[in-house]
């Protein structure tokens, strides 16, 4: 890919296709089907799509600025983060379109900072959940996760009610 070194494109390809197909999911969907939440203990489509943003946010700030978030950040994107409880109450009441912007700014970051980055540099040692790993691991898990979460998407598109 133009702008990349060979392994950082192959891996910008990856996010590329994964993103694509999660956009492709939940095209469409109105924020009575965002906010919809299967069970109790279940998050939305919106939560969903918020904290695929959100862990790509975290990684951003512990990868490329080399800290942990702040105060303010924490504020910001805690819920969608953590999901849940918190995220239950808060993440409700945007458009689809809300969701895919939030998604594409945090995106934008990841590719303008990797076009800075050397294939060296995706093996070079980072910590991930108090384990060693590498940089290419962890990014690999930010879209190996979101995959996951699209998985979730779709079982909760089959359970929405026709009513919404």
């Amino acid at each position: 890919m133009d702008g990349y070194t060979p392994q950082i494109g192959h891996l910008v390809s990856m996010m590329d296709y994964a993103r694509y197909t999660t956009l492709d999911a939940v095209k469409g969907l109105t924020t009575e089907q965002l906010d919809y939440i299967p069970n109790k203990d279940g998050n939305s489509i919106g939560a969903l799509l918020l904290h695929m943003a959100a862990v790509e946010f975290g990684f951003q700030i512990e990868l490329f600025d080399k800290r942990k978030p702040n105060k303010q950040e924490i504020e910001a994107w805690g819920a969608a983060y953590q999901i849940g409880d918190k995220g239950r109450k808060t993440i409700k009441g945007y458009p689809l379109e809300f969701y895919i912007n939030k998604l594409e700014e945090v995106r934008y970051r990841t590719l303008e900072e990797f076009k800075k980055r050397t294939d060296e540099w995706l093996y070079e040692e980072a910590l991930w959940d108090n384990n060693v790993s590498n940089n290419y691991f962890i990014w690999f898990h930010t879209f190996e996760d979101e995959i996951n979460h699209r998985g979730q998407i779709r079982i909760i598109k089959k359970m929405l009610p026709t009513s919404i």
